[in-house]
C-alpha cells in the first residue's frame, strides 16, 4: 500500500513538474538557473520516500566562481538525493538518450542541461570540447557523473576521463561530491532512514594534462571512495540507533 501510495505521488509531481516546469523554462529556454532550482523541487521529494537526507554544503558554495563537479552515480534515487546539492549556476552533462525519456526528460533539456552521445566516441569527445568552449566563455559550472553509467550497488565504478578533460581543458578546479549508498531503500517500508550527501573540498588541477589525466582521474576516485565508505559507516550507526533495517 505505501509503495502504491509513493508511485501515485511521483506520477503526480511528475505531470506536475512537467506542465508547470516546461511553461515555466519556456519563458527562458536552457537558462542554467532553472537546474538549481528544480533540483531543490526533485530533493524536496525525498521526504516522500521516507529518507532523511542529510545535505553538506559548505556555506560559500552557493558563492563560488567556475567548478566542474563530479559526483557517483547509484540508481533513480539519485534523483531526489544527489540533485539536492547542485547550487546556482550549474549545468548537468548527461546522455542523450535522456531526452526521450518521458516527461522527465524535455524538462531536463529545457532547464539548459548539456546532452552527449556516449556511444559515439568521436561525437562524445567533440561534445566535451563544446563543454570546454562553454566554461570559458560564460560562468556557468558543469556537473558530470565520471563512472558513465548507475553503479547499482557494485560501489564506486571505474571513472572515464571525460569530467577530467574538461577540468583540464578549461583549467578549472575539481569538486567531488559523495552521496551515501541507497540501494537499501525500498518502496514499500515507511521509514527509509538517513541519506547524506556531501560536498567534499575542491581538488586543484595544476600539475595535471592531457597526458595524465588519469592520474588526476584516480585521485579523484581514490577520496571519493574514501568518503563513500566513511558516509556508509555513518548511515549505518545513525540507522542502527533508529531501528532502521539494512
Amino acid at each position: 500500500m505505501i509503495a502504491l501510495l509513493r508511485v501515485l505521488a511521483v506520477a503526480i509531481f511528475a505531470i506536475v513538474m512537467f506542465v508547470f516546469g516546461c511553461g515555466y523554462c519556456l519563458l527562458s529556454p536552457r537558462n542554467p538557473k532553472h537546474v538549481f532550482t528544480f533540483g531543490r523541487y526533485f530533493g524536496r521529494m525525498s521526504k516522500v520516500f521516507g529518507i532523511k537526507l542529510d545535505l553538506r554544503i559548505p556555506e560559500d558554495a552557493y558563492k563560488r566562481g567556475q567548478h566542474v563537479y563530479i559526483a557517483n552515480h547509484q540508481n533513480n534515487w539519485d534523483l531526489f538525493t544527489v540533485s539536492s546539492a547542485v547550487t546556482p549556476k550549474v549545468v548537468t552533462v548527461g546522455k542523450k538518450s535522456l531526452a526521450w525519456m518521458p516527461l522527465f526528460g524535455q524538462l531536463y533539456w529545457l532547464t539548459g542541461n548539456i546532452l552527449i552521445d556516449r556511444a559515439n566516441r568521436s561525437k562524445a569527445k567533440g561534445t566535451i570540447d563544446q563543454v570546454v568552449d562553454n566554461l570559458n566563455n560564460s560562468d556557468v559550472s558543469v556537473w558530470m557523473f565520471p563512472e558513465g553509467t548507475r553503479s547499482r550497488g557494485r560501489g564506486l565504478l571505474p571513472f572515464k576521463t571525460g569530467a577530467f578533460h574538461a577540468a583540464i581543458g578549461a583549467g578549472l578546479p575539481i569538486i567531488p561530491i559523495v552521496c551515501s549508498s541507497t540501494r537499501g531503500i525500498k518502496l514499500n517500508r515507511w521509514n527509509n532512514g538517513h541519506v547524506i550527501v556531501e560536498m567534499m573540498p575542491a581538488i586543484n588541477i595544476d600539475g595535471y594534462s592531457k597526458e595524465n589525466v588519469r592520474e588526476l582521474a584516480n585521485v579523484c576516485r581514490e577520496q571519493m571512495k574514501d568518503k563513500l565508505e566513511a558516509l556508509d559507516n555513518e548511515v549505518a550507526m545513525l540507522n542502527q540507533q533508529e531501528g532502521v533495517k539494512a
